[in-house]
């Protein structure tokens, strides 16, 4: 791995940070020098990103943007004086993109050093390659009309698109299907219950597992229905330098087709900038993923505390440095810790970066630089979860000896029953008899059979035990998870 690292400017014996764009050189470094953890322990887990989020990946989206704008004003506005461009000049210019590397983008940054500019490197860059390239009659028109954010703007927006297609929705889907194959198999899984840290009545281990299930379903859906918007309407979103230029096209138009032609939505009313308030409701969308895998991964680990779930260890995995017979759910933890940090970037982002002063100000533009890093660490989660989900498996006899000692849980069901026989006070009968008491099978039994109901429920409750008392749970779990083979 290679980064640009910038000369240090020496002042007598002190060494003094470098300005920025004094020099700069590649410089091999170990992940083990890494400051951020997504490059350096987790690096071999989001390398993925590295294409979306990099300022590498940045730079190729720019130039890929300018090059299908020169595209598109030499082909499609037919402006006078432009020079005339054919398919070879095309492919040309599109090859610019195709070979576009590490080694490119460096170039870029060379231009940058000098302009102090990220989005006029790019131009510059681009009008050496014409000139190269024997088309240098191209270069006045390369970046017409565009402030940078125009540049920018769509290609954060494709970034986020295809980054988040092509990496955090995959891992989300993987998730998704190691959730369900424990949820399937603890579909006829008795188990107690919690609330409020208290035994409750019974439910299927594959019910709670099928909430889960459920609840990030519809956040999928919530993510497939966003949309990804671009503006281009220069430097205050008016067309001012357009129309000054060539007052006869029509530049709304144009430039909504253009934008289009990405796969994007046109924000037709600006400032300078696309004021981001999609991206808020995109970052929310996956905070709230993030706030159901937390809520997922505590879970987990409170049924690994019960016995509920066994937990495999790899092959020379350690569990404890110190006590041998553990094995403890750290892939879990580590999803709750990442999914942690991304929220609290992810919700920074939402909240600073539909605020800009007046029509323009660039805090946005240092802050979009973190975005990959709120979106890796949410990858991470869910592949730490998908490594805990994958490595445990359900105990249903351990469940049932929690359900065989507390038969107490029984009491809402039988006063239930009572007040269907009109008992004003069966729940406060039925609380004298069960509350902070030992109850076994014989207990409960000696209560149903001193209760004045008809036989019929009377042997329906006498046949009930907690394993067999979990109402609707499968057909709950059923309806959510939809049919599965063999089911």
């Amino acid at each position: 791995m290679t980064t640009l690292v910038d000369k240090p400017q020496r002042t007598g014996g002190d060494v003094v940070p470098a300005p920025f764009g004094v020099t700069a050189d590649l410089m091999p470094v170990s992940p083990l020098m890494a400051i951020s953890p997504l490059d350096g322990r987790y690096g071999g887990q989001v390398a993925d990103l590295r294409q979306y989020f990099s300022e590498f990946a940045l730079i190729r989206f720019r130039v890929r943007v300018e090059i299908e704008w020169l595209i598109f004003v030499l082909r499609r506005l037919d402006l006078p004086g432009a020079p005339a461009i054919g398919d070879s000049e095309e492919r040309t210019l599109r090859g610019l993109l195709e070979s576009f590397d590490v080694d490119e983008a460096e170039r870029v940054k060379r231009h940058e050093r000098v302009t102090r500019h990220d989005v006029k490197a790019v131009e510059y860059y681009l009008r050496e390659k014409l000139t190269q390239a024997g088309l240098g009659h191209f270069g006045p028109f390369v970046h017409l009309c565009c402030t940078s954010e125009d540049i920018n703007n769509v290609s954060h927006a494709l970034m986020l698109r295809d980054g988040l297609a092509q990496v955090w929705l995959p891992a989300f889907d993987s998730m998704q299907q190691s959730l369900r194959r424990i949820a399937d198999a603890g579909i006829d899984a008795p188990m107690l219950s919690r609330t409020h840290g208290q035994a409750a009545s019974p439910t299927t281990l594959g019910k709670e597992m099928a909430v889960f299930h459920a609840r990030l379903t519809r956040q999928r859906e919530v993510f497939l229905r966003h949309t990804y918007r671009a503006k281009f309407g220069g430097a205050v979103g008016n067309y001012n330098a357009h129309v000054s230029a060539y007052p006869d096209v029509d530049w709304r138009a144009a430039t909504k087709s253009f934008i289009e032609s990405f796969g994007l939505e046109e924000n037709p009313t600006t400032t300078q900038i696309e004021p981001h308030d999609y991206m808020a409701e995109l970052f929310h969308n996956i905070i709230r993923v993030n706030s159901i895998l937390i809520d997922l991964n505590r879970d987990v680990w409170s049924y690994i505390s019960f016995g509920y779930l066994k937990q495999r260890l790899y092959a020379g995995e350690v569990g404890s440095s110190t006590m041998p017979h553990k094995i403890n759910p750290i892939d879990f933890e580590n999803s709750e810790a990442n999914a942690g940090i991304a929220t609290a970037l992810l919700d920074h982002l939402s909240l600073k970066l539909p605020i800009s002063r007046m029509q323009r100000d660039l805090s946005d533009s240092a802050a979009l630089r973190t975005m990959g890093v709120g979106i890796g660490h949410a990858v991470l989660a869910l592949k730490a979860c998908i490594a805990g989900l994958d490595k445990v498996d359900m105990d249903a006899g351990r469940m049932l000896a929690d359900l065989d000692g507390n038969w107490a849980v029984l009491a809402e069901a039988i006063q239930t029953v009572l007040r269907k026989y009109g008992v004003e006070d069966a729940y406060e009968q039925i609380k004298l008899a069960t509350q902070n008491r030992d109850m076994d099978a014989a207990a409960i039994r000696q209560i149903v059979e001193a209760a004045a109901i008809d036989d019929a429920d009377r042997q329906r409750l006498l046949s009930l035990t907690p394993a067999g008392f979990v109402g609707l749970a499968r057909e709950i779990a059923s309806d959510a998870l939809g049919a599965a083979p063999g089911r």
